[in-house]
């Protein structure tokens, strides 16, 4: 047996919990116990403090990326002697690339204020094991309040690498979301297949971040200042003013050595939250029995 099938049996047996420092993984087993809950506390991050939850997410989880956000919740740690607790923990619901994400789980909700995304869920390597369901229950508490109903999550399963100095590294072995499945969330299936822009730190180039570049100069894309920089700062040569962006954006991605993976789809997860009399489940997408570990396959890393 591989390495990384290994490590994908203990996630889903529910042996280890994984954890983030510095976008670097680690795992703490299951069986170690420890988590007191009356140590953490969770809360909604106001405007004033989004900032503090954007730079943790970008500071530690693999992707290195912040998505559209509409709710950002924080797990504080209050055992040290700090006023309000150490942020240990954030968890994020915003919006997802397009709005069917929504309308198919939910199709009888209104998408982006009755229904998001879970689109970050990141806990560092200090918190004990099983803090994801209780932090996750609360923060779903806090948006029900908010009257969001409905929640789709999504998790991964194709395994990650970035190049180091010293060659390369996972940073993140794929799961099948075990979280989702101990939350009693829905399962819905994969999404369609689709080509990755893996760059070499592991994260992707989005479609929306290709679009803006490809759109610059015609239709003046928005915000393609910051990924035509984000690839320069991989090795990628300046882009000259007036110049196409699909051209370019082909020259900076193969310059920098920029790997293509051809992804199997996400598995999709849907819970209801709120009251339960405003739960309309009419013409909303069927749930299927849980993926097992005994239907996975030998994770695809994409080549070097």
């Amino acid at each position: 047996m591989s390495a990384a099938l290994y490590i994908q049996e203990q996630i889903d047996s529910g042996a280890v919990c994984q954890r983030w420092r510095d976008r670097r993984h680690s795992w703490r087993p299951t069986h170690e116990g420890g988590f007191d809950p009356a140590r953490y506390r969770v809360r909604e991050l106001p405007k004033e403090e989004v900032g503090s939850a954007k730079q943790f997410v970008l500071a530690h989880h693999y992707s290195g990326s912040w998505p559209p956000v509409r709710f950002a919740y924080g797990l504080f740690d209050t055992a040290a002697n700090t006023k309000g607790g150490v942020l240990v923990g954030v968890l994020t619901l915003g919006i997802p690339m397009h709005v069917g994400v929504l309308k198919g789980p939910f199709n009888r909700l209104e998408p982006y204020v009755e229904s998001l995304e879970l689109n970050r869920l990141v806990l560092l390597d200090e918190v004990f094991a099983n803090a994801e369901t209780w932090f996750q229950a609360r923060a779903f508490r806090l948006a029900a309040a908010r009257n969001v109903l409905g929640i789709v999550a999504h998790s991964d399963p194709e395994p990650r690498q970035r190049i180091t100095p010293t060659g390369p590294e996972l940073v993140h072995p794929g799961h099948y979301g075990t979280i989702y499945q101990a939350k009693g969330m829905e399962y819905l299936g994969r999404t369609s297949p689709r080509r990755l822009h893996v760059l070499p730190d592991a994260s992707i180039l989005t479609d929306r971040a290709i679009a803006k570049v490809c759109a610059a100069g015609r239709a003046a894309g928005r915000g393609h200042g910051g990924v035509e920089q984000r690839l320069v700062a991989f090795g990628a040569r300046p882009r000259s003013p007036g110049e196409p962006g699909r051209p370019w954006l082909d020259e900076a991605l193969h310059a920098i050595g920029a790997t293509v993976m051809h992804h199997g789809g996400n598995h999709r997860y849907r819970a209801w939250i709120g009251p339960r009399g405003r739960r309309d489940r009419r013409g909303t997408l069927t749930a299927f029995p849980y993926p097992k570990k005994h239907e996975q396959v030998e994770p695809r890393l994409p080549p070097l």
